[in-house]
């Protein structure tokens, strides 16, 4: 397995694992099944729980219509169903990791799986709003517990030379999970009903529990490290996170700053994420090990991290709010936007693997042309206008297809690269937990920008057609035409404003562009033992 020494290692410097690394110690080697068939099936199963909680995450964002008007409620009480799901789920993720070592990676996955569908099956037949309200934070907690598990397993169970191939498959979780979603849910809520969103989960659930409760090896119970448990870490993390979400997924709708309500959301998750962040230092066994920033690589992956969840999440929100506001496009339209990104990405994935997985290849440079990519598919849609239908964004999507497992596989390749799997629970709860918060960050930017954007462009249009004395008659028909001509002025704003968001994922595209030649170091593939030989 690589190591790597990010303290002493020039940037210029190939890194290679010593020689050493190639004879692990015989309690490592006996702790470390062999791959097999039935293994594999476990893997399967620990996939399809986390891509059951990726698609479980999307359902009140796009489902929200039909469960408004089924539940008879308004768009400020409909907006805490996912907002307190997502409060529950991120914040869960930290802990996550701790619990399942604990636990056993079996037990703990199999009982999240299982809550999870009790729940899934509950929520449409809530009596009320606030029943609805509690069981969709229970979920968030379930599915919380979900994708950390699945690269703990990749890192713990994997051999190296497939270790790639099973961080590819964790990789569907960012890529082809959130892409899935979209045409699941639009399916059941045009042609069976809105509940079905829910239930869905179920048969894929009962399928993953049957094939980790076969495939995985069972662990004996750790309990006796609740003696060391980090009570502080867990009354300062969790509420932190859940603040944070919930000021950035309410901001826009109650305007930021001149709420008060949201201050103290903001200012104090803050102030509480301080003092876990302090706590997790110096704790003997905490949640984050914060030492692990030290490795260049790993610091790398996580700041390209933000950046590239925020790219996947601009990339399929941007056209899909741009159809719906401009042509009234509902889930099942927008659907093939989806699609076209998500079924190639199951043949993509597993080459950008194989690539990786070349000793010639340099995964820097690799994460450099998928970063190029992405910020030549934003560059190009800033160029939209309001004609663009969905046939327009075909050849946009279609670059991501090649962009993002090239982005996300290097950025897993340098995070857990000469990564020991003790480490592994420490790096999949850092990892993730900044996955699912900078989603969370990225809509907040999007909603929150999207909105002043707009305004700005109404008003200068606004400004531009009374400079220009362009509304002078007072006439019946002329009032009609002020109708016509209003609803124009929101049309071309809502396009200036899309082109705006697109600008913006392009510099921050370019922003993780410019860190490639300067922060990581030169690494290998998983099975590599020596550093080639000058030539």
């Amino acid at each position: 397995m690589t190591t790597l020494n990010p303290l002493t290692t020039r940037t210029a410097e190939p890194v290679g694992p010593p020689p050493a690394a190639a004879s692990p110690a015989p309690a490592q080697a006996a702790a470390q099944p062999a791959m097999s068939l039935r293994l594999g099936m476990g893997l399967v199963g620990m996939l399809l729980a986390s891509l059951l909680a990726i698609v479980n995450e999307q359902v009140t964002a796009l489902a929200m219509t039909d469960i408004r008007g089924a539940l008879s409620i308004g768009h400020d009480d409909g907006s805490w169903l996912t907002v307190l799901f997502e409060a529950a789920n991120v914040s869960t993720m930290i802990f996550a990791p701790w619990f399942g070592i604990t636990f056993t990676l079996k037990r703990f996955t199999l009982a999240a799986v299982a809550a999870s569908m009790v729940i899934g099956l509950l929520c449409p037949l809530a009596p009320n709003l606030s029943t609805f309200y509690v069981l969709r934070v229970l979920q968030g907690i379930a599915s919380g517990c979900l994708p950390p598990m699945l690269i703990i397993v990749a890192l713990r169970y994997l051999p190296p030379k497939i270790k790639l191939y099973g961080l590819a498959g964790y990789a569907l979780t960012a890529t082809f999970g959130p892409s899935v979603g979209t045409p699941l849910v639009a399916l059941w809520t045009e042609y069976v009903s809105w509940k079905m969103t829910f239930w869905q989960i179920v048969p894929f659930g009962l399928l993953s529990c049957a094939a980790i409760q076969y495939g995985l090896p069972q662990d004996a119970l750790k309990l006796d490290r609740f003696r060391s448990f980090d009570w502080m870490g867990l009354i300062t993390g969790g509420p932190a996170v859940a603040m944070l979400v919930i000021g950035l997924l309410q901001g826009d709708r109650l305007d930021w700053l001149n709420s008060p309500f949201i201050c103290v959301m903001l200012f104090g998750g803050v102030l509480l994420f301080v003092v876990f962040l302090v706590n997790e230092w110096f704790h003997p066994l905490p949640f984050f090990k914060l030492q692990l920033m030290y490795r260049r690589n790993f610091t790398h992956g996580l700041s390209t991290l933000v950046a590239a969840v925020m790219l996947l999440v601009g990339v399929a929100v941007i056209p899909a709010q741009f159809l719906a506001r401009i042509h009234t496009y509902r889930p099942l339209q927008t659907a093939p936007l989806s699609l076209l990104v998500a079924i190639p990405l199951l043949v993509t994935l597993p080459l950008t693997a194989a690539l990786l997985n070349t000793r010639r290849i340099d995964s820097r440079w690799v994460m450099a042309s998928g970063l190029s990519l992405l910020a030549t598919t934003c560059l190009l849609g800033s160029y939209m206008t309001s004609e663009w239908v969905r046939e327009n964004f075909y050849w946009l999507q279609s670059l991501q297809i090649v962009a993002q497992p090239m982005v996300i596989l290097a950025i897993l390749m340098g995070v857990t690269t000469g990564l020991p799997p003790t480490e592994g629970p420490f790096a999949s709860a850092m990892f993730n937990s900044l996955k699912a918060f900078t989603g969370v960050a990225a809509t907040a930017l999007i909603d929150g920008l999207g909105t002043a954007r707009e305004h700005f462009h109404s008003s200068m249009l606004v400004d531009h057609l009374g400079n220009n004395a362009l509304i002078t008659n007072q006439s019946i028909d002329a009032i009609q035409g002020i109708g016509q001509l209003a609803h124009r002025v929101h049309e071309q704003a809502v396009v200036l404003t899309s082109a705006d968001l697109y600008r913006v994922m392009a510099m921050i595209a370019i922003a993780a562009l410019l860190l490639v030649p300067v922060l990581p170091v030169r690494i290998y593939p998983p099975w590599s033992t020596t550093p080639p030989s000058p030539r």
